[in-house]
């Protein structure tokens, strides 16, 4: 789990199915499984909230005047988010842990905005105890039959690949357009 969050490509909708159906071998124990995916899964959380917080608003806004659209973001929509983000920072890494594609990434503006450890912890702790086990429940459950749970959670993680995709491409042909219009 340490290795999927720092490297997105590799599922953790296959590793913790995986896991669980381990535990239900008697392998390891289900509690266990789910301890060790939430453990690395926060390592990797904390080493991109690391990135985030090294990277900071100013860098990142010097950065955007730069070369914004290829983030789509300007140095001004910068400030919105991050004042977006000191509202409801610990909303959105809770739910975001719980995202297929945003899980790894959520860790990166919650450091930039400067969001502070402790709530980062926290909800990032909680949404990813609740993801591991969900999955590692799932494989548990299913026991033989866990190589099901990947029938149906990849497609809908591709899905919301495919989405985020299409909103980026979009966002980087449409970049500055809406600034130009309302001048």
């Amino acid at each position: 789990m340490l290795a999927e969050n720092i490297f997105p490509p590799i599922p953790s909708e296959i590793i913790m199915p995986f896991a669980g159906f381990v535990a239900a071998r008697g392998q390891l124990t289900l509690i266990g499984v789910v301890l060790a995916g939430a453990i690395g899964s926060l390592a990797g959380a904390l080493f991109w909230y690391g990135v985030g917080r090294w990277i900071g608003r100013d860098r990142l806004k010097a950065f955007c005047a730069r070369h914004g659209r290829w983030l789509t973001l300007g140095a001004a929509e910068v400030d919105r988010a991050s004042a977006w983000f000191a509202r409801r920072g610990w909303a959105a890494v809770f739910v975001g842990r719980l995202v297929p594609g945003v899980r790894t990434l959520i860790s990166v503006p919650a450091g930039v905005a400067g969001m502070p450890l402790v709530p980062f912890l926290v909800t990032t702790a909680l949404g990813t105890l609740l993801w591991t086990g969900l999955l590692a429940g799932a494989g548990y459950v299913l026991a033989e039959r866990y190589r099901e749970v990947g029938g149906w959670i990849e497609p809908a993680g591709n899905a919301v690949f495919v989405l985020a995709l299409g909103a980026y491409g979009y966002r980087v042909v449409t970049f500055g357009k809406r600034s130009r219009r309302k001048r």
